[in-house]
């Protein structure tokens, strides 16, 4: 195989976790890299996140966690769990029948697995910190990117000294830009090898690719805005007013609110709701806002919530709206492939938006490296075109599950030495588009779904019933292969796609089972013979045996 010596020179657009964990794969492996952020450092306490007022607590998974283990940076992974909380289940929160509030704690994993609640400002500094240290690494913050040839791997910059804020139009906090705020700098003229876009769901990246590529694009703006809440510590003894281990859910019909642990022993908040009922409570706030937390969120307000701070903070942080993203392909040619939110913003209903993202960087490289780009890291032999990703079942013991090449097309990589940097380069673009695309598809459709169930199924018998069931048979049946779609999702590195279509043939034999069993008991009911009930429960075992057979 023949190294390939020259240097090649990587360009990230956006500077959050994603774009920072994949400046971090390609300086990694040798690149000259350059970082370019719209905002100012997003280390700078004053830099204010776009469409965020303060700050939000993220759910980082598996995925997560697992992409970034995989980032070649020793202690990476240990120093942000150290600055995360574990939440090993949702509570539920409710009003009985006879008034009284309740708490009901589901967990998520019955092998006792946690999500993490992590503070987005400091996962992002952890990563950029880890950047900085690196000699290969240029920051270029208050950038933002203006145009990009793509045919001749080029991109201009205008630098802006002060770049305004610009949050949404929503937020009524929002300061007027000024004259000078609104003037065009001189544009800065960069070439590159390689441009990975993840500047987010208003993607400049995307939006440049899209003159080059022909992308097929969707977005969808659901009907529900949100608004950020805060509970504060108990004035007591600075303690965490509700329990810190556990993801607070207040479900409704069309509404929910949901809270997450802070390390300040604070939980951030978020209030989701049809813009006609945002609407309906903006209009009177004072008197609208109290009775209808009351009715739908019991034991918030004033009990965690004081009525002047929900008021307040209901008025004054911005109401934003939720969207949706699908697009392919990712790429074009050899020249820029776009991750994350740029790629596929979806609802964070799942708590899979970054998680996600972050393992699109991990899947991408896996591409570049399976298919020679990086000859050093080059498998000795070809990736298996049916191999998947590594399931659930990997990071159980918690140890870094084993690191298969990614499946490709059914056309072995070539060598190195047969074909040049920029072809291994556009073949392994390609091939991570048609790998990947399925997959974000899938967890942007399960976000919305899940939004649904967040917010009632929740409470649901029908939905309590096939968890326990799924539970029951995932602990004591291991050999099954059985799984709740939930802990597929979030505590393992299965393919989306693949968890969908498995969660779905679950789905599948559980009514089937539910239906044999209603058969045998009614057929019981009106008289039949038993060696009669026996005949049809045999051949209820055989049509689930020969599912489970043919689903494994």
């Amino acid at each position: 195989m023949t190294e390939i010596t020259d240097k090649r020179k990587v360009v990230v657009i956006g500077a959050g976790p994603v774009g920072a964990l994949a400046a971090l794969y390609a300086a990694v492996r040798g690149d000259d890299v350059e970082i370019y952020e719209l905002r100012g450092d997003l280390r700078d306490p004053s830099t204010t996140p776009l469409n965020f007022t303060k700050s939000i607590n993220l759910a980082l998974s598996e995925r997560g966690i697992n992409s970034m283990r995989h980032a070649g940076v020793p202690s990476l992974v240990d120093d942000i769990l150290k600055e995360t909380i574990p939440m090993h289940a949702r509570m539920i929160h409710g009003r009985g029948k006879l008034g009284e509030l309740y708490q009901d704690s589901q967990d998520y994993d019955v092998h006792g697995r946690s999500i993490h609640a992590v503070d987005r400002a400091g996962l992002n500094k952890r990563l950029l910190d880890s950047l900085e240290a690196m000699p290969n690494v240029t920051f270029f913050f208050n950038h933002k990117l203006t145009g990009a040839d793509f045919n001749h791997n080029t991109a201009w910059f205008e630098h802006r000294a002060h770049a305004p804020k610009t949050d949404h139009a929503q937020n009524p906090t929002q300061p007027s830009a000024s004259p000078a705020e609104h003037q065009r700098n001189p544009e800065k003229e960069v070439h590159f090898d390689l441009l990975i876009g993840a500047d987010g769901a208003h993607s400049a990246a995307r939006y440049h690719l899209m003159k080059f590529a022909r992308v097929n694009y969707q977005q969808e703006y659901i009907d529900t805005l949100w608004c950020e809440f805060h509970i504060p510590p108990r004035a007591a003894d600075s303690s965490f007013a509700i329990s810190q281990h556990h993801l607070h859910i207040w479900p409704g019909t069309s509404f929910m609110f949901i809270a997450i642990p802070s390390l300040d022993r604070s939980f951030t908040c978020t209030l989701f709701a049809p813009s006609a009922t945002f609407a309906s409570l903006s209009a009177s706030p004072e008197t609208s806002l109290p009775p209808f937390f009351d009715e739908h969120f019991p034991g918030l307000c004033p009990d965690l919530i004081t009525t002047p701070d929900l008021v307040a903070q209901f008025s004054e942080n911005p109401h934003l709206p939720l969207i949706s993203i699908k697009c392919t392909p990712y790429h074009y040619g050899s020249s820029a492939v776009i991750v994350g939110d740029a790629a596929h913003a979806m609802v964070p209903f799942y708590g899979q938006g970054m998680n996600a993202g972050l393992e699109d960087v991990r899947v991408l490289f896996d591409f570049l490296d399976a298919h020679g780009v990086y000859p050093s890291q080059a498998p000795s032999s070809p990736p298996s075109s049916q191999h998947s990703f590594s399931t659930d079942t990997d990071s159980a013991s918690g140890t870094p599950p084993p690191m298969p090449s990614p499946s490709l097309s059914s056309t072995p990589a070539q060598p190195v030495s047969k074909i040049s940097p920029s072809s291994n380069l556009a073949t392994a673009l390609a091939a991570y588009t048609a790998h990947r695309t399925p997959d974000a598809h899938t967890i942007n459709d399960l976000a919305l779904h899940n939004y649904l169930e967040m917010r009632s199924s929740v409470t649901s018998p029908l939905y309590l019933f096939r968890k326990h069931v799924e539970e029951f048979l995932y602990k004591y049946f291991p050999r099954l292969g059985w799984s709740t779609q939930y802990s597929r999702v979030s505590f393992g590195n299965q393919r989306y796609s693949a968890v969908k279509e498995r969660s779905e043939w679950q789905g599948t034999l559980l009514r089937g089972v539910v239906l044999g069993v209603g058969l045998v008991v009614g057929v019981g009911a009106v008289g039949v013979g038993a060696r009669k009930r026996e005949t049809i429960w045999d051949g209820v075992r055989g049509v689930v045996g020969t599912m489970v057979r043919n689903g494994r």
